[in-house]
């Protein structure tokens, strides 16, 4: 019965904290428009919106992304070029946020493989899930750093519609 009281009340502050976090998410641009892409929910729109300051302080996306702790870690020696495991340096509750969100696309994307992008799809054929979806993570860190960058909305066929222009 005390365990049932405990649960009960934890349950609640809970709801709370969440409508709070909504509320929040809600209200904020930023975070609105980074919920828009796919891997990135409320949760992890939120926090990059809270993130914007240090995101602002880098260069570039993948510099963003080497923050979060999202890029290989480089064991290159004489010439030869040796990339490892992600470096697990800086943000790990972002990063955290960004790889279940991944996960959550890449089943999406097995459930239903027409419905995903080609770059996945090729991806989930030569990586394993969890390597595919820390790859999506990267990518998808990029994208929020340029889209809080710049303030543009996301589009899916953004890149498609760059390699079409270009051709």
């Amino acid at each position: 019965a005390m365990h049932g009281r405990e649960y009960a009340r934890l349950a609640e502050a809970i709801r709370e904290v969440e409508a709070k976090l909504m509320a929040w998410h809600r209200g904020n641009q930023d975070s609105g428009r980074l919920a828009e892409v796919p891997g990135i929910g409320p949760v992890g729109a939120a926090r990059l919106a809270m993130k914007k300051a240090d995101a602002m302080a880098c260069r570039s996306g993948r510099f963003f992304s080497a923050w979060i702790g999202l890029t290989a870690k480089n064991h290159s020696t004489a010439g030869k070029h040796r990339l490892g495991g992600i470096t697990r340096a800086g943000e790990s509750v972002l990063r955290s946020v960004l790889v279940v969100g991944a996960m959550a696309v890449i089943r999406q994307a097995q459930r239903n493989p027409d419905k995903a992008s080609p770059w996945l799809r090729a991806l989930l054929q030569r990586k394993s899930k969890k390597q595919a979806a820390v790859a999506l993570a990267n990518k998808n860190a990029r994208i929020a750093w340029k889209m809080m960058m710049t303030g543009e909305r996301y589009s899916p066929t953004h890149a498609s519609q760059a390699l079409a222009r270009a051709a």
